[in-house]
């Protein structure tokens, strides 16, 4: 699929936002941003440039993939809210359900957020799991594997050419039920940086050994 531009909408104003922003419109992007507070998304909208917009909270995204960019505790609620705002849309879930401890989720089932997010989300809408597994700076300075993960293939398509239009590289884990491994999986390099890293200057990836 070519890396043509796409058309992102933001739900947030946090630093994810604001680094996913950054390298959206860096990636030649639109970019909108929809905050709770329209002062502090209008400010984010104006940090981010390159004619990125604010958009109102609640309203129909401009974007036809919206990232929400919210904890975790954040997401289902204002996907629910903002209910037929979202039909038609990609809504790209990027939270860490992480407990107090940050060494385990925060919810006992095997379900993640965004499986609950797609219960939420209206018919016709498509929900992808990604971007969790990349702490914040190695995203802004970087170019790791982002791991997504979704049931709808024309939604994962286009989250994999934004992807790549940010100079990374997709890998789909498959199915929106691998969005709790994914989850899983942020809990673990929580774990690698606390111990067998050391530090925060890392991102999980793929090694292919050459046939």
């Amino acid at each position: 699929m070519p890396t043509y531009r796409r058309n992102i909408s933001i739900i947030g104003t946090g630093n994810m936002a604001r680094t996913i922003g950054a390298r959206a419109v860096e990636g030649g992007n639109t970019v909108e941003v929809m905050g709770r507070d329209q002062s502090k998304a209008a400010d984010l909208a104006k940090a981010l440039g390159g004619g990125a917009t604010t958009g109102e909270w609640g309203s129909v995204p401009a974007g036809d993939i919206v990232i929400v960019a919210l904890l975790f505790d954040g997401v289902v609620p204002v996907v629910a809210q903002c209910g037929d705002a979202l039909a038609g849309k990609v809504i790209v879930d990027i939270s860490n359900p992480f407990n107090s401890t940050f060494d385990g989720l925060a919810h006992r089932e095997e379900t993640s957020i965004a499986q609950e997010v797609a219960k939420a989300a209206p018919a016709g809408a498509g929900v992808v799991k990604g971007f969790n597994t990349v702490f914040r700076h190695v995203l802004e300075n970087g170019r790791p594997d982002v791991f997504i993960a979704g049931d709808n293939a024309r939604a994962k398509a286009g989250v994999e050419a934004f992807i790549k239009r940010l100079g990374m590289r997709p890998m789909d884990a498959g199915g929106l039920e691998s969005a709790h491994w994914l989850e899983g999986a942020g809990v673990l390099t929580m774990g690698l940086a606390r111990h067998g890293v050391g530090g925060w200057d890392f991102a999980l990836g793929v090694t292919e050994v050459p046939a």
